[in-house]
């Protein structure tokens, strides 16, 4: 399926020269913010919540890409830094590499997350080819239950591909289901080297008809909302590498930066003018 809204000369310049996104604004009057980690402390678990925001693998054991997914802990990937949560991959003392995920929910169906609604995070992506970056979301329920799940990608960025990232949804079937799967997506250009040099907001409107996707809080792309999305959604962040992508020349280590992860409930533009914001 194809997007809605085309995906190309996304940037224009500002009169101080810094790349500043087209497309239609995104109207945060309405919205109404239930889930906000800015990090300024580590609640990151490892395999169970425990009361924590986060925790450091997926809750389906689906580890991905050519870096171990680690445990937080003094020589694990995840630290706090002047602007937010950095996860590192590195090669360890054996050659390996390993890196970072965070997700805010475990295999019990326990976690933080909302059906409809705007989830937006602020990132700065390393720099170097192999480098697989994301912020994400999927279906909030027990690993267990058999039933379809949703995924939605606000941001996948392949390291050796500097002018572009892409997003993307999935709906997933198990079993004798499974041909049932099906995605979609799409690619958003950018200005070369854009998305390593600062920081930019990721995000993702989720609503009963559509899912619009969104850069800087403008519109870059839009799709129908699967039929199949009964459930809450939870966020997911990490540092990949590969992808099928070459990883010999990634800078080692490599970081990602990220300011912070929000979930907003409610309508945009549902509110009274006076109190936008």
């Amino acid at each position: 399926m194809k997007s809605v809204l085309a995906a190309s000369a996304l940037f224009m310049l500002s009169a101080s020269g810094s790349p500043t996104v087209v497309g239609t604004p995104l109207d945060m009057c309405g919205l109404r913010l239930v889930f906000q980690d800015d990090f300024r402390d580590l609640s990151i678990s490892d395999w169970q919540l425990d009361g924590r925001r986060w925790m450091a693998h997926t809750p389906w054991r689906g580890d991905f890409g050519d870096a171990a997914f680690t445990d937080p802990g003094p020589q694990g990937p995840f630290a706090i830094g002047k602007d937010g949560l950095e996860i590192t991959a590195r090669r360890d003392a054996a050659g390996k590499w390993r890196s970072g995920l965070i997700a805010a929910a475990d295999a019990s169906g326990k976690g933080t997350g909302i059906r409809y609604g705007y989830f937006e995070a602020s990132m700065r992506f390393p720099p170097g080819p192999g480098t697989w970056p994301a912020f994400w979301l999927i279906s909030l329920q027990p690993v267990a239950e058999s039933g379809p799940r949703v995924e939605i990608d606000a941001v996948e960025y392949y390291g050796h591909a500097t002018d572009e990232y892409h997003y993307a949804w999935h709906v997933w079937f198990k079993g004798k289901d499974e041909h049932l799967s099906r995605s979609g997506g799409g690619k958003v250009a950018v200005p070369d080297g854009a998305l390593v040099d600062g920081f930019h907001t990721y995000g993702v409107l989720v609503e009963p008809r559509t899912t619009t996707f969104y850069l800087d809080r403008k519109a870059v792309g839009q799709a129908p909302t699967p039929p199949e999305l009964t459930t809450p959604l939870y966020p997911l962040v990490n540092l990949a590498l590969g992808s099928g992508y070459p990883i010999d020349k990634t800078p080692d280590p490599s970081v990602l930066k990220v300011k912070y992860v929000r979930m907003y409930a409610g309508k945009p533009g549902r509110c009274d003018p006076g109190a936008r914001k």
